[in-house]
């Protein structure tokens, strides 16, 4: 588990500790609120990152996925790079509970962090009629009045260059349930259940699962080392 990568260090590895710190300055000099994506977006420093990173794409899909990717990268490094691992255990424990608990109250988990999952436990139809890909894990950060802002990481894998993005934001719908009455999480796939997998359909999931970390790393979070930044967290 020590040496799998994440999506932060794979594309912002070197770039974090030159570039971040001026995007920092160039924000706090214009008091703006890092967490504010319009803000965020039009500062001059990270629309030359974005040049950078995107330069022959217009202003199309690949500059908004890239731009939320910054954002909560940067969020991420800007909070103290809280990374979190789950073991199988505590992602199968997660995805199968009871979808009528109360949303859990956010105070005390970092105000952004990611979340991996184990490799192949968690999949989704990112296009449809293209095939299903694995999720990596979770960029999430908590609303101070509720409702969450997400960015899912999938297909991440050696063999592949790049990864797909997911970015959702608002708060979870009460008592969430699929049309057809299968529990949320159950697998899409064919062979899905007896291979012990699980699926995610739709935004409102995507959501509901950043909320159930919460609880998680919260407890995580208050057993840390607080002086120490950018550490990673095995949850069992």
């Amino acid at each position: 588990m020590a040496s799998r990568t994440t999506p932060f260090k794979l594309v912002f590895g070197t770039l974090a500790s030159e570039r971040f710190p001026e995007i920092r300055a160039s924000l706090e000099a214009a008091k703006l609120d890092p967490h504010d994506l319009d803000a965020f977006i039009l500062d001059r420093e990270v629309v030359r990152l974005l040049r950078e990173m995107v330069p022959d794409e217009g202003v199309g899909a690949a500059v908004r996925e890239h731009a939320a990717l910054l954002h909560h990268a940067y969020l991420y490094w800007l909070e103290g790079g809280w990374l979190f691992r789950l073991s199988r255990e505590a992602a199968v424990r997660l995805l199968t509970q009871s979808s009528s608990l109360p949303p859990p109250p956010s105070a005390g988990a970092p105000r952004a962090y990611y979340i991996q999952f184990p490799e192949r436990l968690v999949w989704a139809e990112i296009t449809p009629g293209e095939p299903h890909e694995p999720l990596d894990g979770l960029f999430v950060r908590p609303w101070p009045t509720g409702g969450y802002f997400i960015l899912a990481i999938f297909g991440l894998h050696p063999g592949r260059e790049g990864f797909s993005v997911v970015d959702v934001d608002g708060h979870v719908p009460e008592a969430l349930e699929r049309r057809d009455g299968s529990a949320l999480y159950a697998p899409v796939l064919p062979g899905g259940a007896a291979a012990g997998l699980f699926s995610i359909i739709g935004e409102d999931e995507l959501l509901a699962l950043g909320e159930r970390t919460v609880p998680l790393v919260t407890a995580a979070a208050a057993r840390a080392d607080h002086t120490e930044p950018h550490q990673v967290i095995e949850v069992a």
